[in-house]
């Protein structure tokens, strides 16, 4: 039985409603024109599976839009979610919830953030979902971009890097518009590890993990600050334990993050949904703030030109997208490890066709 959402829906006209509640004021100017004094932002997510309403729960909370978009292809299930966020109208900022199965209900989006994928099993690596999930964007980036052909695509679904690369090629956008979240999680995991051994605020620790995000991904040690203060001269002074296996070690257990969470609790959400809340408010408020996220890496660290391959490194993040990338100042061995890195992907990448 179909469930009411709204008192429209149990017959009652809205269109004057709020004339019995409140009276007009004159203000002794002209009535005001119908379009708002302000463009209202508009984020659309799409997949409303953990990780998907992770994200969109995160981004209302933290009043990034003024409406959120939902699309699934289980219409029960999607329903259910959106009335779920409606019904707490009363403790969060005033954001227009809507949802629908298809791309329509996305119609002029400012940020479309996607999801939707395969879900990753125990055991399986991230580019191993690759085949699942390209037939699947071919099904949702194209309409997706002909609804909002000005907006930001940011792409979460894993593998991230390669399908990335899909959205960009089936989306039509230029590059700067299309990032994908990439390592930024990573680099956060890598950081906290790092405070929690210093006893420092994760917040006052610099530290990237570039390239894949997956069993590739580098950590670039010679870049880590505490405080503004090079660290990793310091770690190694005062533990001997800090030799190049140790490092290796460390990396490994940044990279096994999600796989152990994956494996503790069936699936990765909070951590994610935080992580792409960073990355919309960078893009939506035009913070200008750099995020370790997949771009078109192409000339970047011996990368070839000739390899439209998307990866990690460090972006400057603003309203039109990606606004430059860093020009990091890596050593030999973390530029080889990145070159491989790219090189993984550009395999994966040549086998799609596209």
């Amino acid at each position: 039985m179909h469930k009411t959402s709204s008192l429209s829906e149990l017959g009652f006209d809205s269109a004057e409603a709020s004339s019995g509640f409140f009276r007009p004021v004159s203000s002794g100017c002209p009535p005001p024109s119908s379009s708002p004094h302000r463009r209202l932002t508009k984020v659309s997510v799409i997949g409303a599976g953990n990780v998907g309403m992770a994200i969109a729960q995160t981004i209302l909370t933290q009043n990034l839009a003024d409406e959120i978009a939902l699309v699934d292809a289980l219409p029960d299930k999607l329903r259910g979610e959106a009335l779920d966020l409606q019904h707490a109208a009363a403790f969060l900022p005033r954001v227009r919830i809507v949802s629908g199965t298809d791309a329509s209900v996305t119609r002029n989006s400012d940020l479309v953030v996607v999801t939707a994928g395969a879900r990753q099993i125990p055991g399986e690596t991230r580019l191993d979902l690759l085949q699942r999930n390209v037939a699947l964007y071919r099904k949702i980036v194209p309409p997706v971009a002909a609804c909002s052909p000005e907006a930001l695509l940011l792409v979460v679904s894993n593998p991230v890097d390669v399908l990335t690369y899909v959205a960009w090629k089936l989306s039509g956008f230029p590059p700067s518009r299309v990032i994908g979240s990439g390592t930024n999680l990573d680099s956060s995991r890598f950081r906290f590890l790092i405070a929690e051994h210093l006893d420092v605020n994760a917040q006052d620790v610099q530290a990237y993990m570039v390239g894949e995000h997956g069993d590739s991904s580098v950590a670039i040690w010679s870049s880590i600050s505490v405080g503004g203060m090079p660290a990793l001269k310091s770690l190694q002074d005062s533990h001997r334990s800090f030799d190049e296996a140790a490092l290796e070690g460390i990396r490994r257990a940044v990279v096994g993050g999600a796989y152990e969470v994956i494996g503790l609790k069936g699936y990765t959400s909070w951590a994610i949904g935080y992580s792409v809340a960073s990355l919309a408010t960078s893009l939506l408020r035009d913070q200008r703030r750099v995020h370790p996220v997949s771009v078109l890496a192409a000339g970047f660290h011996g990368i070839s030109d000739g390899h439209e391959v998307f990866l990690s490194l460090p972006a400057r993040l603003g309203r039109g997208g990606v606004l430059g990338v860093a020009e990091m100042d890596l050593t030999e061995a973390e530029a080889a490890q990145l070159r491989r890195s790219a090189k993984t992907l550009w395999d994966n990448c040549q086998l799609l066709g596209l």
